[in-house]
């Protein structure tokens, strides 16, 4: 008797167990799968001084850092649309960048010179009394 009991519990959940499996597998015809989309990893901020330039293979050594420049790389200089050209040693940048695929670190965007001033902050009036 203890074996029945045993053996009906083992095939009731093993019934059971497979259903949600074969619920999923049937999709509806018209429905069909899309890949999902592969999310480009986030943009990571830096800042820091130049330590090195290189025009030639367009990248620049921020601290121990190397970041690549690439053709989507938006830099400004002074609030204003710039190139690696203007780019200086132990000039202030700062920016955003990606790790590549290659394992490159490449520039989002590249802001060369110090932080422009965040707006002046209105200090509240306090009524005289």
């Amino acid at each position: 008797m203890k074996k029945l009991i045993l053996i009906l519990t083992v095939a009731a959940l093993a019934a059971t167990s497979t259903l949600p499996l074969l619920a999923a597998d049937n999709k509806p015809a018209d429905k069909k799968e899309v890949p999902a989309k592969e999310a480009a990893p986030r943009a990571l901020p830096f800042r820091g001084k130049i330590a090195a330039v290189d025009k030639q293979a367009k990248t620049i050594k921020v601290g121990e850092r190397t970041f690549q420049v690439t053709a989507d790389t938006k830099i400004n200089k002074a609030g204003k649309a710039a190139t690696l050209d203007d780019a200086t040693i132990d000039e202030e940048v700062g920016g955003s960048y990606r790790e590549g695929t290659d394992k490159k670190l490449n520039l989002v965007s590249l802001r060369i010179g110090a932080r422009p001033d965040a707006a002046p902050k209105k200090e509240k009036e306090v009524p005289a009394k």
